[in-house]
């Protein structure tokens, strides 16, 4: 096994999940909430047969923690996530670009890894370059501009000092208001050609060849072949698809939740 790889091995019967942008918070605390119950019913069916589950990034439409303080709310997602956790079962997280200022509680407080830039798995023979996707191939100029500014020490212990109150407030509007700080300018499919994700995927692919590249950042559920034996996957997301994708060990799929509730 290459030493740069991280290994998961499924048992029998079980599967890996992925899921990427619910933007709780987002909306209206009605429609928030309701999107939070449906992705709790989610987890809770998938946790039965889940060797794994892959959250990559934007989980919240805006997370900042403070030395005491994280953002209030979303307890049912975070109670459901410490659950699955602690049962045993492995959560990566990756953060995205609503979610950038996260540090360290869900390692300490669910036990869930979390990665700051994508990452390579081998899982059960297949390998897999998993990220959020932003800031990445040549296009997303908005956010690359953004994360310069953002994610320096600087800014963030200048953020740190505004009363959580305000700072909170403030980073709500910008994130639902300001197009350059959601990433959300356009969420149509461009072409493949136009895809920067698919480019990107296609420039790593050509030095180092894997079976599946999965994003999400995009809100776009996409399967694309960037080679014979190579696919690009975006999630989607949790707002207006609710869209997710499973994989059984040999093949993966992108499905959509549907909610009996």
């Amino acid at each position: 096994m290459p030493e740069n790889l991280i290994n998961i091995e499924l048992k029998k019967n079980q599967k890996v999940y992925f899921a990427s942008d619910n933007h709780l918070g987002a909306s209206n605390p009605k429609k928030s909430l309701d999107r939070e119950k449906r992705f709790v019913r989610w987890l809770d069916q998938i946790k039965k047969d889940a060797s794994c589950i892959f959250l990559l990034g934007d989980l919240f439409d805006f997370w900042f923690e403070y030395k005491k303080v994280v953002p209030k709310g979303f307890v049912r997602v975070l109670g459901k996530l410490a659950e699955i956790s602690d049962s045993g079962t492995p959560i990566y997280f990756f953060v995205g670009n609503h979610d950038m200022w996260m540090n360290n509680y869900f390692k300490e407080e669910l036990g869930i890894r979390v990665f700051y830039n994508p990452e390579k798995f081998l899982i059960n023979s297949k390998r897999f370059f998993v990220g959020h996707g932003d800031g990445l191939g040549p296009g997303d100029v908005g956010f690359k501009r953004m994360k310069k500014i953002f994610r320096n020490s600087i800014s963030t212990f200048l953020f740190r000092w505004i009363h959580p109150d305000w700072g909170v407030r403030l980073a709500q509007y910008l994130s639902t208001k300001n197009k350059l700080l959601s990433g959300d300018k356009d969420i149509e499919f461009k072409g493949e050609k136009n895809e920067w994700l698919v480019q990107y995927s296609k420039k790593i692919n050509s030095d180092e060849h894997f079976d599946f590249f999965i994003f999400g950042h995009r809100h776009l559920p996409l399967d694309i072949s960037i080679s014979k034996s190579s696919r690009y996957l975006n999630l989607g997301d949790w707002i207006s698809y609710f869209s997710y994708a499973e994989f059984d060990g040999k093949n993966i799929k992108l499905k959509y939740h549907k909610d009996p509730a």
